[in-house]
C-alpha cells in the first residue's frame, strides 16, 4: 500500500490558502456594501464651518459675511518715497582686529552690531572711531560697506 501524498504542512498551507480567500470575499462583501455607489450627492459633501472645522451639515445662510470687492487688497501697497530709509549710517567701530582685517560697528541709530571687512573700507580706522558706513546683505548676516571715517 502506497503512502499518503499529503503532509502535515501541505494540510497547514492549504488552510492558510482557505482563510485568504475567505477573507477576500468578506472584506469584497464589505466594500460592496459600503460603497458610495447609489448615494445622492448630497451625502458626500463635507462643510467648513466658520472656525474651519469638518461637518456634515451645511453652514446656515444667516451667519453669511458680506465682503466688499474693494476691501480685498490682493498687491502690495506703493511705499511713500519720503519715508526711504536714510542709506548713509553713523556708528563706532567696537572692535577692530588689523590683523585679520575685519571688525564690527554699533549703529548709532539702531544700536545693532554690524560685521564690517576690510575690503568695505574706504578710510583706514581704528577702534572706538566715528564712521559713516552703508548697510548690505552679506552671506551671514548685514555687512558694512563704504566704511569712511568721521572727524570729530
Amino acid at each position: 500500500m502506497a503512502k499518503s501524498q499529503e503532509t502535515f504542512n501541505k494540510k497547514e498551507r492549504e488552510k492558510k490558502k482557505q482563510k485568504k480567500r475567505q477573507d477576500k470575499k468578506e472584506k469584497q462583501v464589505e466594500r460592496k456594501a459600503n460603497s458610495t455607489k447609489g448615494k445622492s450627492l448630497e451625502q458626500e459633501y463635507s462643510y467648513v464651518d466658520e472656525y474651519g472645522n469638518y461637518s456634515s451639515t451645511p453652514p446656515d445662510p444667516n451667519k453669511k459675511q458680506k465682503i466688499k470687492l474693494e476691501d480685498i487688497h490682493v498687491s502690495v501697497p506703493k511705499q511713500d518715497p519720503s519715508l526711504k530709509p536714510d542709506v548713509n549710517r553713523t556708528g563706532r567701530i567696537t572692535f577692530f582686529n588689523e590683523d585679520k582685517g575685519f571688525g564690527f560697528i554699533r549703529d548709532d541709530q539702531s544700536q545693532d552690531s554690524v560685521f564690517v571687512h576690510v575690503s568695505g573700507m574706504i578710510d583706514q580706522v581704528r577702534e572706538n572711531a566715528k564712521v559713516t558706513f552703508r548697510v548690505e546683505r552679506g552671506h551671514k548676516g548685514p555687512t558694512a560697506v563704504d566704511v569712511k571715517a568721521v572727524a570729530s
